[in-house]
């Protein structure tokens, strides 16, 4: 019950605005996840950029267990396999970007598409962690039972061979 394990992971790619640019993203998206992207919406009305309330401007998705596990690998890669410790935080969740899509390994240029960044966000739970998600009988997860930052550390560094940088 204390063994540390990826709950999800999930990948974000804000686009700015809605349209062909965003369509391009989505094809990317899904091409490097094998999984459909959702779209997501603007908040609020910014009008220096050209933003309107409720205009599809992001895709993401979200993935678990083998796909998961077979995407970070690749996007570990991407950043060389090195992660920022301030890139956790207090709950042992990791957030990184990768600056250009074609950093993944196995991935191809296409001029008609062009290059788009992605953040990367891995959440880490520990066996019963289901007891507060269920619709019945929802209850607190010990603080004893949380995920600490070195548990998370050490399981990036057994299972991917990451090297986390101070900083």
């Amino acid at each position: 019950m204390r063994q540390v394990r990826i709950a999800k992971v999930a990948v974000n790619m804000a686009v700015g605005q809605s349209g062909e640019k965003l369509e391009k993203a989505v094809k990317v998206l899904e091409e490097l996840t094998g999984q459909k992207p959702s779209r997501r919406k603007a908040k609020k009305t910014i009008r220096d950029f050209g933003i309107r309330k409720g205009e599809n401007i992001a895709c993401m998705v979200t993935l678990r267990k083998g796909r998961a596990r077979e995407f970070l690998e690749k996007a570990l890669a991407a950043v060389g396999n090195r992660i920022k410790l301030s890139s956790f935080d207090k709950n042992a969740n990791i957030s990184f970007g990768i600056k250009e899509h074609l950093d993944i390994p196995g991935t191809k240029y296409d001029p008609n598409i062009g290059i788009y960044g992605m953040d990367v966000t891995i959440v880490f739970e520990k066996p019963g962690y289901r007891v507060m998600r269920r619709r019945r009988r929802r209850s607190k997860v010990g603080k004893n039972h949380l995920v600490k930052v070195e548990e998370a550390l050490d399981f990036l560094k057994r299972e991917f061979g990451v090297e986390v940088v101070g900083g």
